[in-house]
């Protein structure tokens, strides 16, 4: 009997069934991880026309492969874009000759920019063949506290909600809200000329180092800026220490770069800034 495969938009239907298929994929995880996952996807989707969930691929109308993205309106600099974080995907051995048929349906959308933000070493090879391109190689590790300037004074910083909302681009307010309700820290960098948006995620490196990992700036140069004050209040809160994407040290900041450490790719029309990983899995589930 010939076995009918094919790949599509994963429904409201499908869920329990996508739900078996994540936990036996993603052993060292609970179900309730990904009921929660899935969950939150229609949340950050709804600004765009991408699908509330991802793509599956059955075998005769069991579901057998499974490749979740979380999609989001961006700002660029030519307007606003629709990216999607390509995130956590699984096919049963038995059907991992069609795996390609279940990405070529996910990532078929030629105005989306795919980010893959979590690459394991094994798959990074698979990712340039399927035309991924590298735009951050690797991380600094650094200890913003110990910078200090004479502009620090005339820094102000604000969780979440800054003096004036006037001020600041809606847009951006909107998403310190949505990071602060993901378990992030958000804040408003205030100073006479403007506010500076910032936004963290909590993080413990090989579960021991306490630290922040930079999750969302308007520039990389603006955390540099600020690396200070900012430093001073995520020390406060029991994280000294602060990751951030880079392609090399960065200037003025007292740390260390890894190569290699932490990839990120894409493959689309818009070239991904250091410095915004908002609305994917990093932020959202600290992955």
């Amino acid at each position: 009997m010939v076995e009918k495969i094919g790949a599509r938009e994963i429904r409201d239907s499908d869920i329990d069934a996508v739900l078996d298929l994540l936990k036996r994929g993603f052993a060292s995880r609970p179900r309730a991880f990904w009921l929660e996952f899935l969950t939150r996807l229609p949340w950050c989707t709804a600004a765009t026309q991408m699908p509330k969930y991802g793509y599956l691929l059955e075998c005769d109308g069991r579901v057998v492969g499974v490749i979740l993205l979380i999609s989001s309106r961006v700002q660029t600099e030519s307007g606003s874009a629709t990216r999607s974080n390509v995130s956590s995907w699984y096919v049963e051995p038995a059907f991992r000759a069609y795996a390609n048929l279940l990405v070529a349906k996910a990532v078929g959308h030629k105005d989306v920019t795919y980010l893959n933000v979590t690459a394991a070493p094994h798959t990074r090879p698979m990712l340039k063949a399927q035309g991924y391109a590298q735009y951050s190689k690797g991380v600094f590790l650094c200890a913003p506290a110990l910078r200090f300037s004479r502009r620090d004074g005339a820094a102000k910083l604000f969780a979440v909600q800054p003096p004036d909302p006037a001020a600041v681009d809606p847009h951006e307010q909107r998403l310190l809200e949505q990071h602060a309700e993901y378990g992030c820290l958000s804040l408003w960098c205030v100073t006479p000329e403007r506010a500076y948006p910032f936004v963290f995620r909590p993080r413990m490196v090989r579960g021991l180092i306490p630290c922040a990992q930079l999750i969302y700036c308007a520039d990389i140069a603006d955390f540099a800026r600020f690396a200070g004050p900012i430093g001073r209040w995520l020390a406060a809160r029991g994280r000294p220490f602060v990751i951030v994407d880079s392609n090399g040290p960065i200037r003025g900041l007292v740390g260390k770069y890894f190569d290699g450490v932490m990839p990120r790719y894409f493959k689309g029309p818009s070239r991904p800034r250091l410095g915004d990983l908002a609305y994917t899995e990093t932020a959202i589930f600290g992955v």
